[in-house]
C-alpha cells in the first residue's frame, strides 16, 4: 500500500517499449533528430498554438530554467509559501536566475489569490532599489496541497501579474492530472488564461525522466538554449526524452495514465470519508490528498504496511487542522496504484 509519492512509481510499459525501440536506432545528436522535431510539433498541437519547447531531465531544471528566462538583476519571483520552487529545489532558481529571490505568499489550498499577490507586489515598489524588482509569478498546477486552479483563477492572478509587467510561470509537475480532473484543454488553463511559460511534467505520470519547458511566446526563449546547455541539460541523446513524450502523447496515453491515478485517489478519498477515525483535510482534485488520522489509526495503517508521509498543517484552514490526538498526512496515488492496494487500505480504515 504505497501512497508516499507518485515519484515512487515506475514507468508506463508503452513508454519503456518506446525507449527500447529508439535504442536500436542511430539518429543525429542534441535534438537534431526527426523524433524530437515531431514531438515539438505535437506540443504545438496539444496547446493549439505555436510554442517553443525545450526538453530537460528534471522538474527542478524546468522550473529554474523557465523562470530564469525572465530574471533581471535584483529579480523577485512570487510564489505560494509552500511552492516547490521555494521549499524543495535547493535554491535552484536563485542559482540559475542570477540571485533572484523567491518570495512566499500564504494562501489556502496552496493557491495564490489576486489580493494577496497585489499586497506582496506593493511591498516591492519598483522605484525602491533596496527591495529588488519583481519579475515573475509562479503557480503550481496541481498545487502543493492537491488543488487545481481553474482558468478563471489563473486569469485573475495573471491580470495582477500583467498589470505590473510580470511574467506568469506554471509549475506543471502534475499538469496531466489537472487537465484530466478539470476536463478542459491544456490551452484553457495555460496561455488562454495568461500563462507565459509552463514546466510540463512527465516523470510523475509514467515517464522515467522527461520534462519540458514550454514558452507560449517563442520570442521569450531567445537565450534559453544557452542556459540549458550551460547547466548540462542539453542532452546529446535528447531523442530518448523525445521518445518518452512521443509514447506519452500517442492516443492520449498521458491523460489515460492521469485519469487512472485520479480515479484511485477518488476511491481512497471515499474510504477516508467513511472512516470514523479519519477525515479529509483537503480532498483530491487529482491524485494528491491530505487527510487527518487519529494516531491509533495511523499506527494501525503503518503496521499493515501502508506507506505515506506526515505533513505540515501550514496552508490549511484553522478548522481543518489536526487535533491533539491526530496527525495530518499526505497520500498520493499513481497510475501504478492497484485496486487491491486501495481496498486493503480501506479495510484498515473501516475496521472496528
Amino acid at each position: 500500500m504505497i501512497f508516499a509519492s507518485d515519484n515512487w512509481a515506475g514507468a508506463s510499459d508503452r513508454i519503456v517499449a518506446a525507449l527500447a525501440e529508439e535504442a536500436r536506432r542511430i539518429a543525429p545528436a542534441y535534438g537534431g533528430d526527426p523524433l524530437t522535431a515531431a514531438v515539438q510539433d505535437r506540443f504545438c498541437e496539444i496547446f493549439e498554438c505555436e510554442v517553443a519547447v525545450f526538453l530537460v531531465g528534471t522538474g527542478t531544471a524546468a522550473n529554474a530554467l523557465g523562470l530564469s528566462a525572465y530574471c533581471r538583476p535584483g529579480g523577485v519571483v512570487f510564489a505560494h509559501s509552500q511552492a516547490h520552487i521555494l521549499v524543495d529545489e535547493a535554491n535552484a532558481l536563485e542559482f540559475l536566475g542570477g540571485g533572484a529571490k523567491v518570495v512566499g505568499i500564504d494562501g489556502e489550498g496552496g493557491k495564490l489569490t489576486p489580493s494577496a499577490l497585489s499586497g506582496a507586489i506593493a511591498r516591492h515598489p519598483r522605484a525602491f532599489v533596496l527591495h529588488g524588482q519583481p519579475v515573475a509569478v509562479s503557480l503550481s498546477e496541481i498545487t502543493e496541497l492537491g488543488q487545481a486552479y481553474t482558468p478563471a483563477e489563473v486569469s485573475a492572478v495573471s491580470a495582477v501579474a500583467k498589470e505590473h509587467g510580470l511574467a506568469l510561470h506554471m509549475d506543471g509537475a502534475r499538469f496531466a492530472g489537472a487537465v484530466a480532473c478539470l476536463g478542459l484543454s491544456p490551452a484553457d488553463i495555460t496561455w488562454r488564461a495568461g500563462v507565459d511559460v509552463l514546466s510540463f511534467g512527465g516523470t510523475k505520470n509514467g515517464c522515467l525522466a522527461a520534462e519540458a519547458v514550454v514558452f507560449f511566446n517563442p520570442a521569450d526563449a531567445h537565450d534559453f538554449p544557452f542556459a540549458r546547455q550551460r547547466i548540462g541539460h542539453g542532452f546529446s541523446k535528447a531523442r530518448f526524452i523525445a521518445a518518452q513524450f512521443a509514447a506519452y502523447f500517442e492516443d492520449d496515453h498521458w491523460l489515460e495514465l492521469a485519469r487512472r491515478a485520479n480515479a484511485h485517489a477518488a476511491r481512497l478519498a471515499a474510504a477516508i470519508h467513511n472512516s470514523r477515525d479519519a477525515r479529509l483535510a483537503l480532498g483530491p482534485a487529482a491524485n494528491e490528498m491530505f487527510a487527518i488520522f487519529r494516531t491509533s489509526l495511523d499506527a494501525r495503517l503503518k503496521a499493515a504496511g501502508a506507506v505515506y508521509h506526515p505533513w505540515s498543517p501550514e496552508g490549511l484552514p484553522a478548522a481543518a487542522r489536526p487535533g491533539a490526538d491526530e496527525v495530518l498526512v499526505r497520500l498520493v496515488t499513481s497510475f501504478q496504484t492497484t485496486d487491491d492496494e486501495v481496498e486493503r487500505f480501506a479495510a484498515v480504515l473501516t475496521a472496528v
